[in-house]
Protein backbone atom coordinates (compact mmCIF):
# COMPACT_ATOMS: atom_id res chain seq x y z
CA UNK A 1 0.00 0.00 0.00
CA UNK A 2 1.55 3.29 -1.42
CA UNK A 3 1.60 5.31 1.73
CA UNK A 4 1.30 8.77 -0.50
CA UNK A 5 -1.87 7.54 -1.91
CA UNK A 6 -3.23 6.35 1.73
CA UNK A 7 -2.43 9.58 3.17
CA UNK A 8 -4.15 11.48 0.08
CA UNK A 9 -7.10 9.35 0.24
CA UNK A 10 -7.24 9.28 4.02
CA UNK A 11 -7.32 13.58 3.69
CA UNK A 12 -10.36 13.62 1.04
CA UNK A 13 -12.45 11.05 3.66
CA UNK A 14 -11.54 13.34 6.03
CA UNK A 15 -12.62 16.41 4.79
CA UNK A 16 -15.90 15.29 3.32
CA UNK A 17 -17.11 12.53 6.74
CA UNK A 18 -14.71 13.52 9.54
CA UNK A 19 -15.02 14.55 12.89
CA UNK A 20 -15.77 18.02 12.41
CA UNK A 21 -18.73 17.02 10.09
CA UNK A 22 -20.17 14.14 12.15
CA UNK A 23 -19.60 15.07 15.87
CA UNK A 24 -22.52 17.71 14.89
CA UNK A 25 -24.80 15.05 13.92
CA UNK A 26 -24.25 12.84 17.01
CA UNK A 27 -24.35 16.33 19.62
CA UNK A 28 -28.17 16.47 17.83
CA UNK A 29 -29.03 12.89 18.77
CA UNK A 30 -26.98 13.18 22.52
CA UNK A 31 -29.66 15.72 23.18
CA UNK A 32 -32.89 13.07 23.05
CA UNK A 33 -30.45 9.82 23.38
CA UNK A 34 -28.56 8.98 26.88
CA UNK A 35 -24.81 8.71 26.86
CA UNK A 36 -24.76 4.69 26.87
CA UNK A 37 -27.28 4.46 24.13
CA UNK A 38 -25.89 7.44 21.75
CA UNK A 39 -22.33 4.69 21.85
CA UNK A 40 -24.30 2.12 20.89
CA UNK A 41 -25.87 4.12 18.00
CA UNK A 42 -22.65 5.07 17.24
CA UNK A 43 -20.67 1.55 17.01
CA UNK A 44 -23.93 0.29 15.09
CA UNK A 45 -23.86 3.53 12.74
CA UNK A 46 -20.25 3.03 12.39
CA UNK A 47 -20.27 -0.97 11.16
CA UNK A 48 -23.04 -0.20 8.70
CA UNK A 49 -20.82 2.77 7.28
CA UNK A 50 -17.79 -0.01 7.06
CA UNK A 51 -20.19 -1.88 5.16
CA UNK A 52 -21.33 -0.10 2.81
CA UNK A 53 -18.01 1.20 2.38
CA UNK A 54 -16.41 -1.97 1.80
CA UNK A 55 -19.31 -3.21 -0.32
CA UNK A 56 -19.13 0.04 -2.60
CA UNK A 57 -15.60 1.01 -2.97
CA UNK A 58 -14.45 -2.80 -3.68
CA UNK A 59 -17.13 -3.04 -6.59
CA UNK A 60 -16.93 0.76 -8.07
CA UNK A 61 -15.73 -0.18 -11.24
CA UNK A 62 -18.42 -2.58 -11.61
CA UNK A 63 -21.08 -0.73 -9.99
CA UNK A 64 -20.58 2.29 -12.39
CA UNK A 65 -20.26 -0.39 -15.50
CA UNK A 66 -23.16 -2.22 -14.89
CA UNK A 67 -24.97 1.32 -14.19
CA UNK A 68 -23.47 2.82 -17.33
CA UNK A 69 -22.79 6.08 -15.01
CA UNK A 70 -20.19 8.16 -16.05
CA UNK A 71 -17.78 10.04 -13.26
CA UNK A 72 -19.16 13.16 -14.56
CA UNK A 73 -23.01 11.81 -14.00
CA UNK A 74 -21.80 11.05 -10.07
CA UNK A 75 -20.44 14.29 -9.16
CA UNK A 76 -23.58 15.96 -10.63
CA UNK A 77 -25.76 13.72 -8.54
CA UNK A 78 -23.90 13.69 -5.59
CA UNK A 79 -23.38 17.47 -5.60
CA UNK A 80 -27.21 18.07 -6.03
CA UNK A 81 -28.31 15.38 -3.18
CA UNK A 82 -25.40 17.23 -0.62
CA UNK A 83 -26.99 20.04 -1.76
CA UNK A 84 -30.62 19.85 -1.01
CA UNK A 85 -29.25 18.53 2.31
CA UNK A 86 -27.39 21.42 3.34
CA UNK A 87 -30.02 23.69 2.43
CA UNK A 88 -32.16 21.48 4.81
CA UNK A 89 -29.75 22.18 7.69
CA UNK A 90 -29.34 25.73 6.94
CA UNK A 91 -33.32 26.00 6.80
CA UNK A 92 -33.50 23.92 10.21
CA UNK A 93 -35.13 21.56 8.01
CA UNK A 94 -33.88 17.91 8.87
CA UNK A 95 -34.46 16.07 6.03
CA UNK A 96 -34.72 12.51 6.00
CA UNK A 97 -35.93 12.03 10.08
CA UNK A 98 -39.22 11.93 11.57
CA UNK A 99 -40.40 15.24 12.09
CA UNK A 100 -42.43 14.53 15.68
CA UNK A 101 -39.68 13.41 18.36
CA UNK A 102 -40.47 9.97 19.97
CA UNK A 103 -41.44 10.02 23.75
CA UNK A 104 -38.18 7.35 24.24
CA UNK A 105 -35.90 7.64 21.38
CA UNK A 106 -34.66 4.16 20.19
CA UNK A 107 -31.59 2.57 18.98
CA UNK A 108 -33.53 2.00 15.31
CA UNK A 109 -34.87 5.87 15.20
CA UNK A 110 -30.91 7.10 16.28
CA UNK A 111 -29.47 5.08 13.31
CA UNK A 112 -32.35 6.14 10.88
CA UNK A 113 -31.76 9.91 11.94
CA UNK A 114 -27.59 9.05 10.68
CA UNK A 115 -28.27 7.09 7.64
CA UNK A 116 -27.72 10.32 5.12
CA UNK A 117 -25.26 12.18 7.15
CA UNK A 118 -23.06 9.15 7.66
CA UNK A 119 -23.85 5.90 7.17
CA UNK A 120 -24.33 6.55 2.96
CA UNK A 121 -23.33 9.99 3.13
CA UNK A 122 -23.87 11.36 -0.53
CA UNK A 123 -20.61 13.17 -0.83
CA UNK A 124 -18.59 10.31 1.44
CA UNK A 125 -19.95 7.85 -1.45
CA UNK A 126 -19.19 9.58 -4.47
CA UNK A 127 -15.79 10.23 -2.92
CA UNK A 128 -15.53 6.41 -2.52
CA UNK A 129 -16.85 5.66 -5.96
CA UNK A 130 -14.58 7.80 -7.67
CA UNK A 131 -11.52 7.06 -5.99
CA UNK A 132 -12.12 3.81 -5.96
CA UNK A 133 -12.71 3.54 -10.12
CA UNK A 134 -9.62 5.71 -10.51
CA UNK A 135 -7.03 2.98 -10.90
CA UNK A 136 -8.38 -0.49 -12.28
CA UNK A 137 -5.81 -2.15 -9.71
CA UNK A 138 -7.57 -4.11 -6.50
CA UNK A 139 -4.28 -2.47 -4.47
CA UNK A 140 -5.94 0.66 -5.15
CA UNK A 141 -9.36 -0.11 -4.26
CA UNK A 142 -8.18 -1.43 -0.94
CA UNK A 143 -6.18 1.64 -0.33
CA UNK A 144 -9.20 3.41 -0.96
CA UNK A 145 -10.83 1.47 1.10
CA UNK A 146 -8.43 1.51 4.24
CA UNK A 147 -8.46 5.09 3.97
CA UNK A 148 -12.53 5.42 3.98
CA UNK A 149 -12.70 2.61 7.20
CA UNK A 150 -10.02 4.54 8.75
CA UNK A 151 -11.84 7.59 8.98
CA UNK A 152 -14.99 5.98 10.26
CA UNK A 153 -12.80 5.02 12.49
CA UNK A 154 -11.49 8.36 14.14
CA UNK A 155 -15.33 9.66 13.74
CA UNK A 156 -16.61 6.47 16.37
CA UNK A 157 -13.48 6.93 18.42
CA UNK A 158 -14.35 11.14 18.94
CA UNK A 159 -18.02 9.92 19.30
CA UNK A 160 -16.73 7.65 22.25
CA UNK A 161 -14.43 10.15 23.85
CA UNK A 162 -16.87 13.16 23.87
CA UNK A 163 -20.61 11.38 24.08
CA UNK A 164 -21.10 13.14 27.25
CA UNK A 165 -19.41 16.74 26.23
CA UNK A 166 -22.17 16.01 23.45
CA UNK A 167 -25.37 15.39 25.51
CA UNK A 168 -24.07 18.69 27.60
CA UNK A 169 -24.14 20.98 24.73
CA UNK A 170 -26.73 23.63 24.25
CA UNK A 171 -29.66 23.11 21.96
CA UNK A 172 -28.99 26.05 20.53
CA UNK A 173 -25.44 26.18 19.70
CA UNK A 174 -26.10 22.55 17.82
CA UNK A 175 -28.72 24.67 15.81
CA UNK A 176 -26.68 27.14 15.24
CA UNK A 177 -23.90 25.33 13.86
CA UNK A 178 -25.54 23.24 11.89
CA UNK A 179 -26.89 26.06 9.82
CA UNK A 180 -23.38 27.43 9.64
CA UNK A 181 -22.24 23.70 8.38
CA UNK A 182 -25.24 23.27 6.13
CA UNK A 183 -24.10 26.65 4.78
CA UNK A 184 -20.13 25.76 4.04
CA UNK A 185 -21.78 22.03 2.74
CA UNK A 186 -24.00 23.70 0.48
CA UNK A 187 -21.06 25.45 -1.24
CA UNK A 188 -18.78 21.73 -1.39
CA UNK A 189 -22.16 20.48 -2.77
CA UNK A 190 -22.43 23.43 -5.70
CA UNK A 191 -18.62 22.76 -6.13
CA UNK A 192 -18.81 19.26 -6.78
CA UNK A 193 -21.43 19.87 -9.59
CA UNK A 194 -19.11 22.69 -10.97
CA UNK A 195 -16.52 19.98 -11.36
CA UNK A 196 -18.68 17.28 -12.86
CA UNK A 197 -19.68 19.86 -15.32
CA UNK A 198 -16.29 20.93 -16.40
CA UNK A 199 -15.54 17.06 -17.02
CA UNK A 200 -18.57 17.44 -19.21
CA UNK A 201 -16.85 20.17 -21.04
CA UNK A 202 -19.28 22.75 -19.98
CA UNK A 203 -18.34 26.18 -22.17
CA UNK A 204 -17.69 28.79 -19.23
CA UNK A 205 -16.82 26.01 -16.49
CA UNK A 206 -13.19 25.15 -15.36
CA UNK A 207 -11.63 22.64 -13.24
CA UNK A 208 -10.45 23.74 -9.75
CA UNK A 209 -6.23 23.67 -9.57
Amino acid sequence: MNAFSFSAAFITFFSVVGPPKVLLAFAGLAQVHPVRQLRTIALISSGAAVLVGLVIGSTAPWLLNVFHISTPALQLAGGVIFFIYAVGLVLGLHLGSDTAQEDAPDLVSGVRELLMPYVVSPLAMTAVLIEAAARDSYSWRSTVVGAYVSVIALDLVCVLLLARILRRTHHATIELLGRLLGLLLAAVGVDLVLDGLADLGVPGVYLRH
